[in-house]
């Protein structure tokens, strides 16, 4: 099946600091996948990237393709057009990604304004969008300022926001951060429900390895502004090949056994991303690292699905 998404080679550079190093990742229409790793990895610089709104500054180059056009290479004016059409973005903190002098409706409207209907018909498709994500009262909602809103009726408000003109892809940012342990759940089970509708690609980008494992096909992990391992959610949760992938999944509180001491953690620090090492990012942080994982680290593909860039993994 031909990828929706395809992002080959992409680099991100804020001056000196190199955020992204290489990232390559696909996704095919009706497929969701994952972008995990620790803080610091890259992962909200990717994911502003593939709606192209990387911070000002920036370099980029790679190619990032949705739909076969390039996100880089054409013009601003029509990434503006793209935005919402082919791509949309749940933000991290909904909070900060809307007006807080604007009522929800006012801005879903908006969100409409290269649609062709009336402004009753914007509303009236605000209004259903918003009963779609499970919003109640989806009327007096569309009157209400966004302080108005608990913190799970603003998350869905996010996700009712990104899709009101059905892009092609949608990218959620860190979708249950800051959310209690209920709400999450209620956003997980949406997210699962959206997965049976949408006919694009769902990107979900996360520390939360429960999400990714409740919501995705595929994972990619990130360590450094690189793509360390691919695969499917099988292949990455039960037979991680890569140090820091197996580290990663150590650390999530879901696999740890009985009580214990002290939570796991990665010992070390990310490298200085002025100054990366020419061979394994995580080297320094390792227990199997070698002398000659200071060399450029090769890919290694294991599978169609599963690949891996370590020194230490063979086929």
């Amino acid at each position: 099946m031909t990828a929706l998404l395809e992002v080959t080679e992409l680099r991100l550079s804020y001056g000196p600091v190199q955020a992204l190093r290489g990232a390559s990742l696909t996704a095919r229409a009706g497929e969701v996948i994952g972008i995990v790793g620790e803080s610091g990895c890259g992962k909200s610089t990717l994911a502003s990237a593939l709606i192209g709104l990387p911070a000002p500054g920036a370099t980029l180059s790679g190619e990032l393709r949705i739909r076969g056009e390039d996100m880089i290479t054409t013009t601003e004016a029509r990434r503006r057009e793209l935005r919402g059409d082919r791509v949309a973005m749940i933000f991290q903190d909904p909070m900060s990604a809307f007006n807080p002098v604007l009522t929800l409706g006012q801005q879903l409207v908006d969100f409409q304004h290269r649609a062709n209907v009336s402004r009753a018909e914007k509303l009236a498709r605000a209004r259903a969008m918003l009963a779609s994500v499970g919003i109640p009262d989806p009327e007096l909602v569309l009157r209400r300022y966004m302080h108005e809103l608990s913190g799970g009726m603003r998350q869905r408000a996010a996700i009712a926001a990104a899709l009101m003109m059905q892009p092609d892809l949608l990218i959620a940012d860190e979708p249950t951060t800051a959310l209690d342990v209920t709400m999450e759940a209620q956003i997980i089970h949406l997210f699962r429900e959206l997965r049976q509708q949408y006919q694009g690609s769902i990107v979900i980008v996360t520390h939360h390895l429960g999400v990714v494992g409740e919501l995705c096909d595929r994972v990619y992990v990130m360590y450094a502004g690189e793509v360390v391992e691919e695969g499917t959610t099988d292949e990455i949760y039960h037979n991680a090949r890569h140090p820091y992938a197996r580290a990663l999944i150590a650390c999530d509180p879901a696999h740890i056994q009985g009580p214990v001491a002290r939570l796991p953690t990665i010992p070390g620090r990310l490298p200085d991303l002025t100054a990366p090492p020419a061979g394994c990012a995580f080297a320094s942080r390792c227990p199997q690292a070698a002398p000659g994982c200071a060399h450029p680290v090769p890919r290694v593909r294991l599978s169609e699905s599963h690949a891996v860039l370590c020194h230490q993994v063979t086929p």
